[in-house]
């Protein structure tokens, strides 16, 4: 069992294990529904799909950020139904450097399930190991998920009260041109929160932006940006929530655990004018 990453030859090994479960994360942030339709078009076998919106986000009110977690209770039913139960070994994976299927690494984990990893390389490396992909929809049998929430998210006005205090310790997964403020493409304001610090997401991946990187070299780049910090007062934020936990998962590979989340993330807090704006780097 494993609680960060897996191999394509340690999935595939376990492919119809009924102790495991795969899904596809598979979201595009401009098509909707690139997922849904991808999956229908072939996917590793025995995966179910949960849609970023409709499966692993909760409801908008126009405050509350692109993509809220979803009511606690709720998402268990739905992992009860996808046949997660407290056995379980959950696998994700996406086809964009895990970074949609993050989110469900930690939605789980939130919850109290820890048997979760992603695949590492995601379907690029499941495809150019020349493993099968098919079309069929599993049936599977429900099962008993149990939410047991933990304490591993802060909000927005956690986050305000203690601005001061905070500086450096506020992690930005965004890219640099939109934690800068200079290319914001998706929410109405360009900036970040005042003494956030930017860690493109995209830096937890090999050359090829494919697989993560070893944890030794993880653990340095980290420890550097966190300065002597403690990992468990950092808060991993980002657009909407998701690709933040593609932070928090690079952290608990290097064995720095701890970190908190910021779910409404910056789509939250700039839909309020009163909270301050930074710009630049």
């Amino acid at each position: 069992m494993s609680g960060t990453l897996v191999t394509v030859e340690e999935l595939a090994a376990r492919i119809g294990d009924p102790a495991w479960r795969v899904f596809d994360c598979r979201h595009d942030l401009q098509n909707v529904e690139y997922g849904a339709d991808a999956y229908a078009k072939g996917h590793v076998p025995g995966a179910l799909f949960l849609h970023l919106d409709r499966d692993l986000s909760g409801e908008k009110n126009g405050r509350n950020g692109r993509h809220p977690l979803p009511d606690p209770a709720a998402f268990a039913r739905r992992m009860g139904e996808c046949g997660v139960g407290p056995d379980t070994q959950a696998v994700a994976y996406d086809n964009e450097s895990g970074v949609f299927a993050a989110r469900l690494w930690w939605m789980l984990r939130w919850l109290g399930h820890d048997k979760v990893a992603l695949l590492d390389g995601g379907l690029p490396a499941w495809r150019r190991a020349r493993q099968a992909l098919v079309t069929e929809v599993p049936v599977v049998a429900p099962a008993a998920f149990v939410a047991r929430p933990r304490p591993m998210t802060v909000d927005a006005d956690f986050v305000q009260g203690r601005l001061p205090s905070l500086k450096g310790m506020i992690i930005d997964a965004r890219a640099p041109e939109r934690f800068s403020g200079e290319q914001e493409t998706l929410d109405p304001v360009g900036g970040h929160i005042p003494g956030a610090v930017n860690r493109f997401y995209f830096d937890n991946l090999d050359d090829a932006g494919c697989h993560f990187k070893p944890a030794e070299q993880l653990r340095g780049e980290f420890e550097a940006l966190l300065a002597g910090r403690d990992p468990a007062e950092i808060i991993q934020q980002c657009g909407s929530g998701v690709t933040a936990c593609h932070n928090l998962l690079a952290m608990e590979i290097a064995g720095l655990k701890g970190s908190k989340l910021y779910p409404g993330s910056w789509s939250e807090w700039c839909a309020d004018p009163a909270r301050p704006v930074a710009t630049g780097m």
